[in-house]
């Protein structure tokens, strides 16, 4: 996952995003992609961009083997119901019971996976062009054919939960089942707040109409907007890229015209962010949950006060972060305050052009390889293999990401590089995700998936990894300002700003429960938590009010965000591990990323000496940030 200069745009991970429900962003139909690609990087001075090959999944949305694979999952889904419904607990109870679910698991596993290759070729086709009827129409077809097959799957979870206790650790104690045992446990943990079968049977198909098809309203209108620059009309990627030209009046006109459209089209935002904060409420409400982000604490297995300290820690060192940086970066201007549309504008003293494609892809898998050869093996098949689609192209999905797919398949990242040194950092982002997914992969369907506050572990390193190396090799002094502040830019939009989203959502979320919030309740409460977190050097221009509208993450995942700033501070002292003694810390480290989901993260951190929990864990990590800060203002 990663971010963009003002939010990270990107795709869930399998844990959040179930692979039953099929992926939530989106691709291109093949003719439309390579017309449209080859038009625009052909003389393009970032070079040939590449385009995913996605025939490792599927050959094309016609394939008859996709027609076939959804017949096969309709049969395989029935017939398991058929074999083990009303079963679990009386089979596993009897002698040798724990090989028999083993032999239920592993076929469970199997349809996983069988649907996880199908729901990501969906997914990722949708990515790439969600405007286009036809590609809408297999998404929805595809994900409803998965959801409707995968209702016959639904009781094996809460019969699971429901086996005693002490009959399921004894069959546990047999090698076959004892394999799954990280699952199981991890399923265990659920049992509190599971519902009676028919009622998670109604939420499950009605998923379909509901939060469902608002996340797909979401994506299809964020991706149909356009905006009047210069005589032209954008999309919504390069829009927000022209927050980062040189050049102030074009970051000016591309702020008033993302303003003049969100302003157009408030009232389906708002309509979709009420009804999807009604939508958790009444699930939160059914199953328990106390907190209005305590079922995403659970998903991520993660303790809410773990959370809180974070969250804690970032709002009280808002001063010594974001204050203190815009305030140094608008003296950099000349300016006592800078606009909303300057926050992201690229420094005075910056290296001006564009970084090619080729550059890119050297910077990042040199870094990966003085770290690891073997991490930087697996990162170039990314691009030997076309497991990338990074040009620009309408329709396609803002932002980046990686996604995993499925164990039986590998990885796929979506990218729009435009030549920004942010493309480069966003590139050794997605790759470490593509890295870890790769490697934990060997865990199976159901083991591989990784809770978000480690899934951002490995892309954040990788973009530590290549800011060191590129930081090492700088002579200039200048150019080592440059990539200071730019560095710490990156951190500020991973912490402090997803922090802010963070809050934002938190207070949506909380009035939500007394009744729908016009869009300019809305506004008012992003402008609260903007204005705390940015700080008095950042002038909020009227129309920025409306900014919250295309965060996908408060639509496809709340209450996600905060997992940027736990993986950010968490490599913050990870990196620091690594630099104090690197014997043994490569290892340790692939194999923490080879672990998937077969370990909590406390149990993962433990050999670095790590401890999530100390309440003075999380100051460590903002330190870091505090003290690159220190340097700049050094600098002058």
């Amino acid at each position: 996952m990663t971010k963009s200069a003002t939010a990270r745009t990107a795709k869930p991970s399998r844990k959040t995003a179930s692979r039953k429900t099929v992926s939530r962003k989106s691709a291109p139909a093949k003719k439309a992609v390579s017309k449209v690609a080859s038009k625009s990087s052909a003389k393009s001075p970032r070079g040939k961009l590449p385009e995913w090959n996605l025939a490792d999944l599927y050959t094309a949305i016609d394939a008859p083997e996709i027609a076939g694979d959804l017949d096969k999952i309709d049969a395989e889904c029935a017939a398991f119901e058929a074999d083990y419904k009303g079963k679990l607990a009386e089979e596993t109870a009897r002698p040798g019971g724990g090989v028999w679910l083993a032999g239920a698991v592993r076929r469970y596993e199997a349809i996983d996976d069988l649907a996880g290759r199908l729901g990501s070729y969906a997914g990722l086709v949708h990515a790439g062009d969600s405007v286009d009827p036809a590609i809408s129409k297999f998404y929805g077809d595809v994900s409803e054919r998965i959801t409707a097959a995968s209702v016959h799957l639904l009781f094996f979870g809460l019969e699971l939960n429901r086996i005693d206790d002490a009959v399921i650790e004894q069959a546990m104690q047999t090698p076959e089942l004892g394999h799954y045992r990280p699952w199981i446990e991890d399923s265990r943990k659920d049992k509190p707040y599971q519902l009676e079968d028919r009622v998670e049977q109604l939420f499950h198909e009605k998923s379909q109409t509901g939060y469902g098809a608002f996340n797909r309203l979401f994506d299809q209108t964020i991706a149909g907007l356009r905006f009047k620059l210069g005589g032209k009309e954008l999309a919504i990627e390069p829009t927000l890229t022209m927050l980062q030209d040189r050049a102030p009046a074009k970051r000016k006109a591309a702020g008033q015209a993302l303003a003049k459209t969100f302003k157009a089209n408030e009232r389906t935002f708002a309509l979709i962010t009420n009804t999807l904060a009604k939508d958790k409420e009444i699930s939160d409400r059914w199953r328990g949950f106390q907190d209005i982000a305590d079922s995403r604490h659970l998903n991520n297995r993660v303790e809410r006060e773990v959370v809180d300290a974070l969250v804690s820690s970032v709002r009280a060192a808002y001063p010594r972060l974001s204050h203190r940086y815009y305030q140094l970066k608008a003296r950099w201007f000349g300016k006592k305050k800078l606009a909303h549309w300057d926050r992201n504008a690229p420094l005075p003293f910056a290296p001006t052009g564009t970084i090619p494609w080729s550059d890119a892809q050297d910077m990042v898998l040199t870094a990966y390889g003085a770290f690891s050869p073997d991490m930087a093996n697996i990162a170039r098949r990314f691009f030997t293999d076309r497991w990338i689609d990074a040009p620009v192209r309408p329709g396609k999905a803002p932002g980046a990401f990686s996604h995993p797919t499925t164990p039986s398949a590998h990885p796929y990242v979506l990218m729009n590089y435009q030549g920004k040194p942010r493309d480069v950092m966003t590139l050794a982002h997605e790759l470490g995700h593509g890295v870890h997914q790769v490697l934990a992969a060997r865990n199976g369907a159901l083991m591989a998936p990784t809770p978000l506050t480690l899934a951002e572990t490995a892309s954040v390193f990788g973009e530590m990894l290549t800011f060191k190396r590129l930081l090492s090799q700088t002579r200039s002094a200048k150019q080592r300002q440059a990539l200071l502040a730019g560095k710490v830019e990156d951190m500020i939009n991973t912490v402090v700003r997803q922090i802010a989203f963070y809050s934002f959502e938190r207070a949506v979320h909380t009035e939500r429960r007394h009744g729908e919030l016009t869009a300019q309740r809305l506004g008012e409460l992003w402008l609260s938590v903007q204005t705390e977190s940015l700080g008095p050097a950042i002038e909020i221009k009227p129309g920025y009010e409306n900014f919250w509208m295309y965060i996908p993450h408060f639509i496809h995942s709340p209450f996600y965000v905060y997992a940027y700033a736990f993986g950010d501070c968490l490599v913050n002292s990870l990196y620091a591990v690594y630099e104090n003694a690197q014997e043994g810390f490569v290892d340790r480290y692939l194999a923490m990323l080879a672990a998937g989901g077969t370990k909590h993260y406390s149990e993962l951190l433990k050999p670095f000496g790590l401890d999530a929990k100390d309440p003075t864990f999380w100051d460590g990590g903002l330190s870091v940030i505090a003290g690159m800060i220190d340097e700049l203002e050094a600098m002058g």
